[in-house]
């Protein structure tokens, strides 16, 4: 059996986006019943030289969205950044979901054999599609996601392994 790369893509994104939006529902009841203002959590890192919480779920969307666009030979939406509280952050999910979801097996099945240029910190880099999709592109998704879990579990939210995988 081989292995498509719609298959590593949009389902993976997908199934990840919205176990991501179930955890900051579970971080939004902790708040109310904890009496906690939504922005500490918000605006919380794991380290002062991280990023805060926002900015996490912000970077994994992006790359969700950066990785389906990218690999079909499209442009990739530009986004303001301006969520402030956990409704804000679900509905920037909820767009990246529903974004990812449009993109069709043929359009990603394309991409082996594509180019793809990413600029990073002002410079352009071009990548084997395949190689920026394993190497970059899943690997910061997964940072990002998993960040977002380790600052609510840092911070009290009950959050366990099943809330960031999923049911089975």
């Amino acid at each position: 059996m081989s292995l498509s790369v719609y298959a590593v893509t949009v389902p993976v994104f997908v199934r990840a986006l919205t176990n991501l939006a179930a955890i900051l529902d579970k971080a939004a009841a902790h708040c109310e019943a904890k009496k906690i203002d939504p922005a500490v959590l918000i605006g919380m890192r794991l380290y002062p030289d991280m990023l805060p919480l926002a900015r996490q779920v912000r970077i994994a969307c992006d790359f969700a969205k950066g990785a389906v666009a990218r690999l079909a030979g499209q442009e990739v939406p530009r986004w303001d950044d301006s969520e402030v509280g956990f409704a804000d952050l679900k509905a920037r999910i909820e767009r990246t979901i529903e974004f990812v979801s449009a993109f069709t097996p043929a359009q990603l099945d394309a991409a082996p054999g594509r180019s793809v240029t990413v600029t990073m910190r002002g410079e352009d880099k071009t990548f084997e599609a395949m190689h920026y999709l394993l190497a970059m592109a899943l690997p910061n998704f997964w940072f990002h996601t998993t960040t977002v879990y380790a600052i609510l579990r840092h911070a009290g939210v009950e959050l366990g392994k099943r809330d960031f995988i999923g049911a089975l």
